[in-house]
């Protein structure tokens, strides 16, 4: 059987790789972010987390968690100093005393409207087409590796 992987060259610097471009990357929009949510009084984290909650409210802290790709034990600090901060309320959930959902407050949906000229995409110097083409691009990469650890158990 003809194997797939093919021989690293000798020669590989540390930005040809791909893991480093996007974890470099990542660290960049969290420096970019930092004045623009410090505005707000917020960690990306705590951002990322009222933006899924802007997206749809009243969600369980696992559902939440899944989509942040953020473990329960992670979230919860982060949802604690939330409903601290009065943007989110934390309930158990009638129907379920294991569950617990978590819902924006008014505050925590007027933010929305402070947040509005928080983008960095004229900041990454991408035309619109290729800011859209980059992140469907790297969405997929991120679902590829995913479902690559799964195939592979």
């Amino acid at each position: 059987m003809k194997s797939t992987v093919e021989a690293i060259p000798e020669d590989l610097k540390l930005s040809d790789y791909l893991c480093f471009a996007v974890y470099s990357a990542n660290l960049a929009f969290g420096k970019a972010y930092k004045p623009l949510l410090e505005k707000l009084g917020l960690t990306y984290t705590q951002y990322i987390t009222i933006v899924s909650l802007w997206e749809q409210d009243d969600q369980t802290v696992g559902s939440l968690g899944a989509k942040l790709f953020l473990e329960s034990n992670t979230l919860t600090p982060i949802l604690k100093k939330l409903e601290a901060m009065g943007y989110v309320e934390r309930q158990r959930d009638p129907a379920d005393e294991r569950q617990v959902r978590i819902g924006l407050t008014k505050s925590g949906k007027r933010l929305r409207e402070k947040s509005r000229e928080m983008s960095l995409a004229d900041a990454t110097g991408l035309s619109p087409d290729e800011f859209v083409q980059l992140q469907k691009a790297v969405v997929t990469m991120r679902d590829n590796l995913i479902k690559s650890m799964h195939t592979s158990e």
